[in-house]
């Protein structure tokens, strides 16, 4: 038989002109308090676009949106949403609808969510839960911040070890309490140590009489409950992993953590460094202008010291900036080009420190390898501004100062974009968060001050 044509229809030219009239649609429907109008606007939509849609309406309209909605607002939305707005969102809620949105939350979830509350609003979120549900998250709240043991659910599909398929299978069919979703059966032994997992497929796919350690997967990792998210995430994505059982200091089943919480705490991550390179912390659109002033205030304040050390380096030869006015013309693009270097350096080397990829043992391979980059643009460069400098200022004895400055500043560059961040991770500082006020300084320093002290040797 012929194979059969799936055909997938894709989104139109005009589907965010749509989005933005569903969106238009869902404001006049909370204008107008129409509760009924505006479910029936909300249900098709997934939590997320919910949640983007949170954020992007301003504090008035939300709070309005919020009001009119009642308990439409499911608790996904609630976990979707930005840190920064759900203090804000879960405040405005009724307690009626805060219990009917917790509720249908797992237990990581529910953690995630009230973690970075105020005292008042974590009790709140817990009163909502059943007794059962609250003792998990106020258990998974003991273990410390950014801990697999907060990723964690602590709903889990374990079997004894010895059981067969057969058994299992007939477990999981009279279980009324499972996960609505998983991935594992988790074998454990006696003292509730897991020792394998069997995927749902290999269980589905073998003969009842088949002892579940027989078909037990190879990818099988234990997480430690007190292990760093981050490596967590690591792990996840180095192993291929799609879930794992998470065990406490005795080597006790505790929880499971599955691929997609990993893989969140892995997008935050990548998240964090981009904002932080760029000195903005955690930042988001939707935050206060006060708290976004706070965040960034710090790195602009520490910009202005460095810029102001490159300043003074400028300040020692003002004699001969007076005396050769094409030094001040040339002067800056030596800097911004090794300004430039060291960025690249510097985002390649902090992106290797997170994935693990530069370690100690291949350090001054790529040290050495990036300084070599540096010199092979800095020869390039220092040609073609050589010879724009002849052809500009009628004076070859300039062009000869700017191309060796370049070639200085740009192998600087390649050393201090790959060290720093290597020194600061070391030191135990966010080498993406502080880096760049560093490498930043190191170059407009040097290049201004092989600059300007060539021109003094060469030309004055």
């Amino acid at each position: 038989m012929a194979d059969e044509t799936v055909e997938i229809e894709l989104p139109d030219e005009d589907s965010y002109a749509l989005a933005a009239k569903k969106v238009q649609s869902i404001l006049i429907a909370v204008e107008e308090g129409n509760s009924a109008g505006l479910k029936e606007l909300l249900e098709p939509l997934h939590p997320a676009d919910i949640a983007d849609l949170l954020e992007q309406i301003d504090e008035r309209q939300r709070n309005d949106l919020i009001a009119v909605a009642g308990d439409g607002i499911a608790g996904e939305v609630l976990s979707e949403l930005e840190e920064s707005l759900r203090e804000d969102v879960i405040g405005q809620l009724t307690p009626e609808a805060l219990a009917s949105a917790v509720q249908e939350l797992r237990s990581d979830d529910v953690v995630d969510l009230v973690e970075d509350l105020e005292e008042e609003q974590q009790e709140a979120v817990l009163d909502a839960l059943e007794p059962l549900d609250r003792h998990a998250v106020e258990q998974a709240l003991t273990w410390p911040e950014e801990s697999a043991g907060r990723l964690m659910q602590v709903e889990t599909v374990r079997a004894p070890e010895h059981w067969t398929v057969g058994e299992t299978i007939d477990y999981l069919r009279g279980e009324e309490d499972l996960p609505d979703q998983f991935y594992h059966v988790i074998l454990v032994d006696p003292r509730m140590k897991p020792v394998g997992y069997v995927t749902l497929g290999r269980l589905l796919g073998s003969r009842r009489e088949v002892p579940l350690k027989d078909i037990t997967e190879d990818s099988f990792r234990i997480i430690p409950a007190l292990q760093d998210e981050g490596e967590v995430a690591y792990a996840f994505n180095q192993y291929h992993l799609i879930s794992a059982p998470v065990v406490d200091e005795e080597g006790r089943l505790v929880g499971t953590i599955t691929i997609d919480d990993a893989m969140a705490v892995l997008d935050e991550e990548h998240e964090e460094d981009i904002l932080r390179l760029a000195g903005v912390g955690e930042g988001s659109l939707s935050d206060r202008v006060f708290n976004t002033t706070k965040q960034r205030l710090p790195w602009l304040a520490v910009n202005l010291a460095t810029s102001i050390l490159a300043s003074l380096v400028i300040a020692l030869f003002e004699d001969a900036l007076q005396q050769i006015v094409a030094l001040a013309v040339l002067m800056p693009i030596v800097a911004s080009m090794g300004g430039n270097a060291g960025t690249q350096s510097l985002t390649v080397a902090v992106r290797a420190i997170a994935t693990k990829d530069l370690t100690g043992s291949n350090v001054w391979r790529v040290i050495r390898k990036e300084m070599i980059v540096g010199l092979i643009n800095g020869v390039f460069f220092a040609v073609t501004m050589g010879v724009i400098g002849v052809i500009w200022f009628g004076t070859p004895i300039l062009g000869v100062v700017i191309a060796l400055a370049m070639v200085i500043n740009l192998v600087v560059a390649g050393l201090a974009g790959t060290v720093i961040p290597v020194v600061l991770e070391k030191l135990g500082i966010d080498p993406a968060l502080a880096s760049g006020a560093f490498v930043t300084t190191v170059t407009d320093v040097v290049g201004f001050f092989a600059f300007l002290g060539l021109a003094v040797v060469l030309m004055l």
